[in-house]
């Protein structure tokens, strides 16, 4: 592996690698921020899943977004390896001078060498001690500080080598005028007002959860004390029957359910304009730390230092203060446990109404 300097003259180009879920991208956005900041001049791309597209498409800073569709490996041997070699050919011919790679899979290594970029970063991950992932980069920046840092700071570590003066550690997220016509106009329909507080119970990980009489039983405490509440979450089949299970517990006029409708752009939109933002350890959650809604975010098994809402004002209540939990690592993910149950109404009552006043 060469340890060679980082050059002098600033880059044209650059490539950030991401390979992860929706959560994780948002949570770039500083590295791509930082970039821009430093190298006001220079091509922003960003390499991800075809599916997190949506996060990172309508930020004005990045270029382009090249993307792997997990479906290719469905067409056959032949068109999937059709697919990443057009891919590779088209990220070869955008001459990167600089390759953020913060990705870990093998995969990320080998693009981030066919790239041909003179400068080539990526994680020291001791699970690529082979010989093959340096040579996949030019440098490879320590990761023995992770366990004590939050994603945005892992992902910003990365940066070190480039010597840079500024560093922002704002995460961003965008949306398109046109998500917030269809959002204005879709609550106008639904009779929803200026002040709404949107409620994301539900996430891809179902151990992540409240239970939903607790979630419908502060729903309608809110919708009696005048409140107008937007439920939502992700087109899912099993998100949507938790949210129609909570809407049968609840018994108001004043919620309104945007479950499955809307696209996280949007649904970015919808939690910008509200008045707070009541959720769990997934995406949604950190949307509203990004867009700076006060916040009630649920945290159960999930590793705090790393996952924990960065930025914005709000309370977080930890279902293990409650009652012991399981370390975040010993969590089957398809578990039917709801280790937030440990989570009582009255503290999450009173953390909503302390920061409605």
């Amino acid at each position: 592996m060469s340890h060679s300097s980082i050059p002098s003259t600033s880059p044209q180009r650059i490539l950030v690698i991401k390979l992860r879920h929706h959560g994780d991208m948002l949570l770039i956005t500083p590295v791509i921020t930082t970039l821009h900041a430093n190298y006001p001049d220079a091509r922003i791309d960003v390499l991800m899943y075809k599916e997190t597209e949506s996060m990172l498409a309508n930020n004005p800073v990045i270029h382009q977004c090249f993307t792997i569709d997990r479906t290719w490996k469905k067409q056959g041997v032949y068109q999937h390896l059709c697919h990443e070699w057009r891919l590779l050919h088209a990220l070869r011919n955008q001459r990167y001078d600089l390759v953020i790679n913060l990705a870990d899979q093998w995969h990320s290594g080998l693009i981030s060498r066919y790239t041909g970029a003179h400068q080539r970063l990526g994680f020291d991950f001791p699970k690529r001690k082979g010989m093959f992932w340096g040579l996949c980069h030019t440098k490879l920046v320590s990761v023995a500080e992770h366990p004590s840092l939050h994603t945005v700071e892992q992902n910003l570590s990365i940066l070190k080598p480039l010597n840079i003066a500024k560093i922002s550690s704002k995460v961003t997220m965008n949306y398109h005028p046109a998500d917030e016509k269809y959002v204005l106009e879709l609550l106008k329909k639904e009779s929803i007002g200026s002040r709404y507080i949107v409620v994301h119970p539900s996430s891809r990980w179902f151990f992540k959860c409240w239970t939903e009489d607790k979630i419908a039983r502060i729903i309608n405490i809110l919708c009696d004390e005048g409140h107008q509440v937007v439920i939502t979450s992700a087109p899912d089949n099993a998100e949507m029957e938790m949210v129609q299970k909570i809407l049968s517990l609840c018994h108001s006029d004043n919620i309104v359910s945007l479950s499955g409708k809307i696209t996280l752009p949007q649904l970015a939109c919808l939690i910008d304009n509200a008045e707070l933002f009541i959720g769990v350890d997934s995406v949604p959650m950190h949307m509203a730390a990004a867009l700076e809604t006060p916040y009630v975010a649920l945290f159960g098994p999930s590793k705090i230092i790393l996952w924990r809402p960065w930025g914005g004002t709000g309370e977080m209540i930890w279902a293990g203060d409650f009652g012991t939990i399981p370390d975040p690592d010993d969590v089957m993910t398809n578990t039917p446990e709801r280790y937030l149950d440990l989570i009582p109404v009255e503290p999450v009552l009173a953390a909503v109404r302390k920061l409605l006043k």
